[in-house]
């Protein structure tokens, strides 16, 4: 996975602007919710850990920035994109901020999933080692035909802490739907999903 150089290649530049023009974004996350379902006082969460130097103001607009992007599942024009997500167990566990906050975040991945074109499936720590334990966490970006003869290839994108990988060839999209099929086995059904959400809320953070 190298560019000509024999290095990974990686981008500096932000992924909204693909993320925007995405039709359909498939993500598999194993440590935290994704930026597109996170709630306000867990994405401030976030920042505090991740940008501990920042001061209140501008946190508090890099939040805000993340909540407006959020708007893109509910747009008409162009159509809202098709969201599947796959979440570990363990990220529904993981403290951010405090057990009110927790449950709060939970409670809007509830609401979240009552959106017609949103999936979130649990993958339950039960089902042990499996391929994204290996792969890590991604997104894979699939767009629309546009005013192309032929689709834009999909696209996978790795965030990192020095950067994003961004990874577009054929073999590499083969390798990650693979993954993708093998997470899909393993998780709870949307339903089973739902309900372990909700449980995890009144047992594990008391909301």
């Amino acid at each position: 996975m190298s560019g000509r150089s024999g290095q990974p290649r990686r981008r500096r530049r932000s992924g909204t602007r693909r993320t925007r023009r995405a039709r359909k974004l498939r993500f598999y996350k194993n440590n935290l919710v994704p930026g597109i379902l996170q709630s306000r006082d867990y994405a401030l969460g976030i920042y505090r850990v991740d940008q501990p130097d920042m001061n209140d103001d501008d946190r508090e607009r890099s939040v805000e920035l993340r909540l407006q992007r959020q708007s893109l599942l509910t747009r008409r024009l162009p159509r809202a994109p098709q969201v599947q997500v796959v979440l570990c167990e363990s990220v529904l566990h993981r403290l951010v901020g405090d057990a009110e906050t927790m449950a709060r975040q939970l409670h809007h991945l509830l609401a979240m999933t009552r959106l017609p074109n949103v999936s979130i499936r649990v993958l339950p720590l039960i089902a042990g080692p499996h391929h994204g334990t290996v792969a890590g966490e991604f997104v894979r970006l699939d767009f629309p035909l546009g005013n192309r003869p032929t689709p834009e290839p999909p696209l996978v994108y790795s965030g990192a802490i020095t950067g994003a990988l961004y990874l577009d060839r054929p073999h590499e999209f083969a390798t990650y739907e693979k993954v993708w099929s093998s997470l899909l086995s393993l998780t709870l059904d949307e339903g089973q999903s739902f309900q372990l959400i909700n449980k995890i809320i009144g047992e594990v953070h008391h909301g």
